[in-house]
């Protein structure tokens, strides 16, 4: 039905065309005679209307234009139109000669020309003109009053938009914009009333008229974060709703732009750019390959494998030990990923016998390490169960990735491995450490590589949801320290960087994303306040607590003796650091089998010291000195 639809439509505008070209040539015609012409010339009009119909009908159907929306043309389409009329003009003259010969009045050519592409460009202008401009007019007084921020193509496309469709409810009083060049101007007959700190002002003078504002929306796509949160903060002292669109990269893959109108995110004021990908190097390394991903169930995990669906593997093995979570990504990938060859596996990175079977059963080809323990406190209140998990299970999936001779292997490290002081982070510097020992192993064919990043807003157990469930209840939002700055990016950008770092491994390195700069957490605690339209310390107290067990007030990047070397991608980098000969490894994790046997934290810790020398432990296990090494060989040699 949709293709006679279609169809036609095309008869339609080839014959609204047809009438224009027969129209242009009579008007053309008796222009040139005064509306007077001679009754010889007049059967000469009849012979050339049959020439000008057939070669224009024809030049006009292989040129397209019968396919272009008259409701939205433009200015590009104004170009196609007058190039199409230049050619079908000369073709017409050129059959009209060799046919009607030169009694026909040669100036009537290029009259027919001239009119002919005004015509044909007003007959299309005119619809849009009718599908924009009157509606508006006619909804204006009912419509919602809005502001634009923002009087830049992502702006003036929202207008359009907006002006096409009355059912939205949307009346744009006019624009704000930063730009000075741009005030007192007028954009599609919408003023640019001012800039940003002109809102409050702005929305004061409407007010009690019937160009009332109720809501701005931020049309600025590719602003950064500082911008953002000075867009935000010109809306709040205007005390109206204040809405955004989203990034360049979501406006290119979506049609509809008002339904994309949000409210503003953290992520917008964060503000990172848009990450640069090679999609077509992940696609040569995921297309049609066995891939698995630990941990699947998490924030990370479970981004990783919405992600590397779109590359259309042979085959994604989801594994995580938290059935229920396991079960609602399952869900969710066969819903959005119907072609995707899937298999949900429920296991435990601490089982060997496990992990080395479903890595044999499914042939895997690249594995995506992100199982791992990564909660601060509640690690330093269960360093065994830690150590376990993060440092036996990464060793069990490197040696059964290695043994069963899979091409690639990453893992997803932490910001908190370098120079620790919490378990979490050291048993993250260790699995760095395994990883890296791995790929020199002898006679190994995988590549093995790890990547570092920061705090992923919105994950599971982080500090965004604490905060918005504290926000909820009606404060008070805690803060462990007024100076506590973190690193932040959004799980999207993560994961497209983890898998652009996937490609680019040659064995042994530690890639480390370009995290930006950090983010003091009480500054956090504030934006997400006021986002939620209250005021921090009148409407939501923010209550000081103290640092954590094993918390660090800034996170650090490089550790002593490292070295950063860049990489061709602009957000990617190698650090360089010291490694330890697989064989130390092995004796190593021997050793620390043992003692988790034992069951004695201490001397897991004083362990976990002999590999990482810059573990530097806070609370609890900072009385673990150097003394207790003794005690740990006697423990081992037992």
């Amino acid at each position: 039905m949709k293709s006679v639809s279609i169809d036609r439509r095309r008869v339609l505008v080839a014959l609204a065309d047809s009438i224009v070209v027969m129209s242009s040539l009579v008007t053309a015609f008796y222009l040139r005679f005064d509306f007077d012409p001679p009754s010889s010339e007049l059967a000469l009009l009849s012979h050339a209307l049959w020439i000008a119909v057939s070669v224009k009908a024809l030049v006009f159907l292989m040129s397209g234009i019968d396919k272009c929306s008259w409701r939205y043309v433009g200015l590009t389409d104004l170009l196609r139109l007058l190039w199409t009329n230049l050619v079908a003009s000369t073709c017409f003259t050129a059959g009209a000669l060799l046919s009607v010969g030169p009694p026909f009045a040669k100036s009537v050519y290029l009259i027919d020309f001239m009119i002919c592409f005004l015509a044909t460009a007003a007959s299309r202008f005119a619809v849009r003109l009718y599908v924009e401009v009157l509606p508006a007019q006619l909804s204006r007084p009912r419509g919602k009053g809005v502001l634009i921020y923002g009087a830049g193509a992502a702006g003036m496309l929202l207008l359009r938009e907006i002006r096409s469709n009355p059912a939205l409810g949307y009346n744009v009083v006019g624009f704000l914009d930063d730009n000075a060049k741009m005030h007192s101007t007028v954009r599609m007959n919408v003023p640019v009333l001012g800039c940003g700190r002109d809102a409050a002002a702005i929305v004061r003078r409407c007010k009690g008229t019937h160009h009332e504002i109720e809501e701005i929306v931020i049309a600025m796509p590719s602003a950064t974060g500082r911008q953002m949160r000075e867009a935000v903060a010109h809306c709040r002292a205007a005390d109206v709703s204040c809405k955004t669109l989203p990034g360049l990269g979501k406006l290119l893959t979506d049609q509809v732009l008002t339904a994309q109108i949000r409210n503003v995110s953290l992520e917008d004021l964060l503000g990172r750019e848009q990450v640069r990908m090679e999609e077509q190097r992940i696609q040569l390394r995921i297309a049609g390959r066995s891939v698995l991903v630990t941990g699947a169930a998490g924030s990370i995990g479970s981004e990783l494998c919405r992600q590397i669906a779109r590359f259309k593997p042979g085959r994604l093995i989801a594994l995580d030990q938290a059935e229920s979570e396991l079960f609602r990504i399952d869900l969710e990938l066969r819903e959005k990923f119907p072609e995707l060859s899937l298999t949900a596996e429920v296991g435990d990175i601490r089982d060997a016998r496990r992990i080395d079977e479903i890595i044999r059963q499914h042939e895997v080809d690249s594995v995506f390490h992100a199982a791992a323990y990564k909660h601060v406190p509640m690690m330093e209140a269960h360093a065994l169960e830690a150590v376990r998990n993060n440092v036996l299970g990464t060793w069990n999936v490197v040696e059964a990735a290695a043994r069963n001779r899979v091409p690639n292997f990453l893992m997803i490290s932490s910001d908190k491995a370098v120079n620790p002081t919490s378990i979490m982070g050291a048993t993250k510097r260790v699995a760095e450490l395994i990883v890296s020992a791995a790929a020199e192993g002898a006679g190994r064919k995988t590549t093995f590589v790890s990547v570092r990043f920061g705090n992923v807003l919105g994950s599971n157990g982080s500090v965004v949801p604490l905060f918005q469930q504290q926000i909820a209840r009606g404060g008070p939002v805690t803060v462990t320290h007024p100076n506590i700055r973190r690193y932040f990016m959004s799980v999207q950008e993560a994961v497209q960087l983890v898998l652009q770092a996937s490609t680019m491994g040659h064995g042994s390195e530690i890639f480390v994303l370009d995290m930006g700069e950090p983010i003091r957490i009480v500054d956090l605690a504030q934006n997400m306040i006021r986002l939620a339209g209250l005021t921090p310390h009148e409407d939501i107290e923010i209550r000081m607590v103290g640092l954590r067990p094993g918390e660090k007030l800034y996170e650090e990047l490089t550790s002593q003796g490292e070295n950063i070397v860049p990489t061709y991608h602009e957000k990617i980098k190698i650090f360089k650091g010291p490694n330890v000969r697989a064989e130390e490894i092995e004796n190593w994790i021997r050793g620390l089998d043992v003692l988790l046997r034992r069951r004695n934290p201490l001397t897991v810790v004083e362990h976990l010291k002999q590999l990482v020398p810059e573990y530097r432990p806070d609370g609890a296990w900072a009385a673990v000195e150097r003394p207790l090494s003794t005690a740990v060989g006697n423990e081992v040699r037992r």
